[in-house]
């Protein structure tokens, strides 16, 4: 038997009024719940988000507004903060009937946020002084565009194509032309020249040419009859590249021997980190789509650590409150009761109040400037040995425990 599907929206996105009261929860929340307040069951706890795998963190901004006006502390790493694996990111402490039912919005929030900002965090990792746009956001569910240019905008490229960006995250949107714009003049060389003609100034002439013809041949047709030409770009599908570094070679000699040299080369359509470090020499400006915006979530979870101010945890979970300590881009952990100065965890809320230090932390451009420092500080970690034998925990993270060292 299947029970009627009631359509209260045009689409199917959820009401915000129902993730903040726990409707998008996993049933077994209701029964858990259901069965603590009959048994009047609700310890103090903090809990505490963990994952095994590495990442650069987004989404805290959504878990605050979230919890906003419950009875709960939250600590937090800052939004654009690298993390690895198996320490926390935010920690949480009050009765656990304050956010037991929110606990999967909650994590949906960061794991795929953070999952977005850690591809788009490799992606400019891999391209060095090379630029990145988010291209993606048609790979997912329009609800979801926002989120998705923001997160990759803390992971650092340079650019979103997304026009919601410039009204939801004031972040103004770049974009060239699609094929479907030459194909509707049937000319190449017509719809360059219209897209001259009507589009501001002050943007770009970055040329769409492999519509028709061979890259080369296109680009030639492009340079010849057009007094400006900032850019070409290719976005042929990845069965018909061949060898796509050949082809750019080729065309970059079509410009430097036409004095063209400062006509940059710009490359979309299914670029993956290896692309990325394989082409960076010749590419100017990588257009990323799927592999940052269909990136791979982060497994974060929740784990209660501590009850009524005793050390708990399930089997494969350290028990505890923990401590981190950050030198640079390596980590020490430390257990609650060492006293240590510096922890990496600020109070971002307290008593259900989004604190000073929460507004700071949610702050997206600061956070895509804390990425964008972290990037140089982990080339200089891989650059130099850093000595770890006297470090006074066992348990010490580092950017060993990513994998960014292949994208060097």
């Amino acid at each position: 038997m299947y029970l009627s599907v009631i359509v209260m929206n045009d689409f199917l996105i959820i009401d915000e009024k129902d993730i903040k009261s726990g409707v998008t929860t996993d049933k077994y929340f209701i029964w858990t719940e259901k069965i603590l307040k009959s048994k009047n069951i609700n310890p103090n706890v903090v809990a505490e988000i963990t994952t095994k795998d590495w990442g650069v963190f987004s989404g805290l901004i959504d878990v605050l507004k979230l919890l906003e006006g419950r009875e709960i502390n939250v600590y937090s790493i800052p939004e654009g903060s690298i993390f690895y694996p198996n320490e926390p990111v935010m920690i949480l402490e009050g009765k656990y009937l304050e956010f037991a039912r929110l606990e999967t919005s909650l994590l949906g929030f960061i794991c795929h946020s953070s999952g977005v900002t850690k591809a788009a965090f490799k992606a400019k990792f891999a391209a060095k002084d090379r630029k990145v746009l988010s291209f993606g956001t048609r790979r997912q569910h329009p609800a979801l565009a926002a989120m998705i240019e923001r997160a990759a905008w803390i992971g650092g490229v340079d650019g979103v194509s997304n026009y919601s960006a410039e009204k939801y995250l004031g972040i103004k949107s770049i974009g060239t032309m699609p094929h479907a714009l030459i194909i509707c003049f049937g000319n190449q060389l017509e719809a360059w020249k219209a897209f001259d003609e009507v589009v501001d100034e002050n943007v770009p002439r970055i040329l769409l040419i492999d519509t028709y013809c061979d890259e080369k041949t296109e680009t030639i047709t492009a340079i010849e009859n057009l007094d400006k030409v900032d850019g070409i770009r290719l976005d042929t599908p990845s069965s018909r590249r061949g060898d796509i570094k050949s082809i750019i070679e080729e065309i970059k000699w079509e410009l430097y021997l036409r004095d063209k040299k400062d006509v940059k080369i710009v490359l979309s359509g299914g670029v993956s980190f290896e692309d990325i470090v394989k082409l960076r020499e010749v590419v100017d400006v990588f257009g990323v789509g799927t592999a940052i915006s269909c990136a791979k979530s982060i497994d974060f979870a929740l784990d209660i650590v501590e009850k009524e101010g005793k050390a708990v945890a399930k089997r494969g979970k350290f028990g505890g409150r923990k401590y981190i300590i950050r030198d640079e881009v390596v980590d020490y952990i430390f257990p609650e009761k060492e006293e240590v100065n510096g922890n990496l965890h600020l109070k971002v809320m307290e008593n259900g109040e989004i604190t000073k230090e929460g507004m700071k932390a949610i702050n997206f451009e600061r956070a895509r400037e804390l990425s964008i420092k972290t990037m140089k500080k982990v080339r200089k970690f891989f650059e130099n040995e850093v000595d770890l034998s006297k470090s006074k925990t066992p348990f010490v993270r580092t950017p060993y425990n990513t994998d960014l060292e292949k994208y060097l």
